[in-house]
């Protein structure tokens, strides 16, 4: 998985700003050296206060700033960080106050600057400065895409967290996916620690993706920040879409301009259940080449232990379930399930040969490719176990 880098930088509050309020009247006379008369200049009845406080340090970003006026309305309010953009806001209907639409930055200095009048139309202005705190604990946020990258159409995103989520919500309005076609992109949290994204169908072919992570000012849980802002843009690739069935022994892929091919295989055998292959749509998710498969690392293994080395992988769970090559006779495939829970397709030893069916899937093969198998002895696959949220209905999702 590719792991987001970005550190936390630290804003540090220059100086105090001092609390200023000015003032002026229509109708002021001039005196003889041409100076308003002090008898005639007006003090406005408005009040303006500024939360947080002047000079104030450890802001938090969300809820902590309003502008408000007593015996007025509020006629402007700018607030920005020094050198930085405007921070976008809403008054109340009455004007008697403002608050940022979002949330300010964490480890920032900001200036903000009112104005109001009161009934008689007579002007008030007030000015402070503070800045928002340093985060001491970052979440960690971590995603399974590369920028740039090409997938295929079953390709989930999957964000991960170093640090449990308490504040979904605030996470999903965090996170924005803007795609060309106008495909609506929907969460699916499997943990406190994990939500996966994904379309209510399969993506489009040669679509663009844009993730658009706000994470960096977010409380994702108390005291704890999200601490990334980036954009990601990845490429939706040809559709390419295999169907195992265990029953018949043969999958069946079709790729977008060519005609379906079937190729003989052989699944999971059907005793014991620990060899069993998952029967639902699974994605690849990395292109391996030759992995080791140990009996060693599959939880309730049953049956003679083993390790060997098998060609051209592709793997579908973190479990340990792949499309593989597989250097048996060639009369197993496509009448024998003798596999420990994969796909096995026809190779050669060693590395394979890229002229035999295991290379050849392999060298088409993309991640994010769809395999699904159907027909097995083997229980469903867990839709958390990999890219396997496809199994869970839109409805639910």
């Amino acid at each position: 998985m590719k792991r987001f880098g970005r550190a936390l930088t630290t804003g540090v509050l220059s100086g105090a700003l001092a609390l200023t309020a000015a003032c002026s009247g229509g109708g002021t006379k001039a005196g003889p050296t041409g100076t308003a008369s002090p008898s005639a200049v007006k003090t406005s009845a408005a009040v303006i206060s500024i939360e947080p406080g002047n000079g104030s340090t450890g802001v938090k970003p969300a809820g902590a700033l309003k502008v408000s006026v007593q015996g007025g309305k509020l006629t402007d309010v700018q607030v920005a960080a020094k050198g930085g953009a405007a921070v976008p806001g809403t008054f109340t209907v009455d004007g008697s106050s403002w608050t940022p639409t979002g949330n300010l930055a964490v480890s920032t200095d900001y200036q903000v600057d009112a104005k109001a009048v009161d009934a008689n139309g007579v002007a008030a202005a007030l000015q402070g400065g503070f800045s928002t705190l340093k985060p001491s604990k970052g979440a960690g946020p971590h995603d399974n895409i590369a920028d740039g990258a090409t997938y295929g159409v079953g390709m989930i995103v999957s964000l991960e967290f170093k640090e449990p989520v308490k504040d979904r919500a605030a996470v999903e309005q965090a996170v924005s996916f803007e795609t060309g076609d106008g495909t609506v992109v929907k969460p699916h949290w499997f943990s406190s620690e994990r939500v996966d994204f994904r379309p209510e169908k399969y993506w489009k072919a040669q679509s663009r993706v844009t993730v658009r992570y706000r994470l960096k000012s977010v409380e994702t849980a108390p005291g704890v920040y999200g601490g990334v802002d980036s954009d990601q843009t990845f490429t939706v690739g040809r559709s390419r879409i295999s169907t195992a069935d265990a029953s018949s022994k043969k999958m069946v892929v079709q790729e977008d301009g060519k005609p379906d091919e079937t190729i003989p295989i052989s699944a999971g055998a059907s005793s014991p259940a620990s060899q069993n292959t998952f029967n639902g749509t699974m994605v690849v998710m990395a292109k391996e080449g030759t992995a080791v498969m140990d009996s060693s690392t599959v939880p309730n293994h049953e049956g003679p232990a083993y390790k060997v080395e098998m060609p051209h992988a592709l793997r579908l769970t973190p479990t340990g379930t792949y499309v593989h090559g597989k250097n048996a006779a060639p009369s197993v495939f496509g009448s024998q399930n003798i596999s420990h829970g994969c796909i096995g397709l026809y190779d050669g030893p060693g590395d394979g040969s890229s002229d035999l069916p295991g290379g050849k899937f392999y060298d088409a093969a993309m991640v994010g490719d769809v395999v699904t198998v159907q027909n097995s002895v083997g229980k469903p696959v867990d839709p958390d176990n990999g890219m396997s949220g496809w199994n869970i209905d839109w409805s639910k999702w």
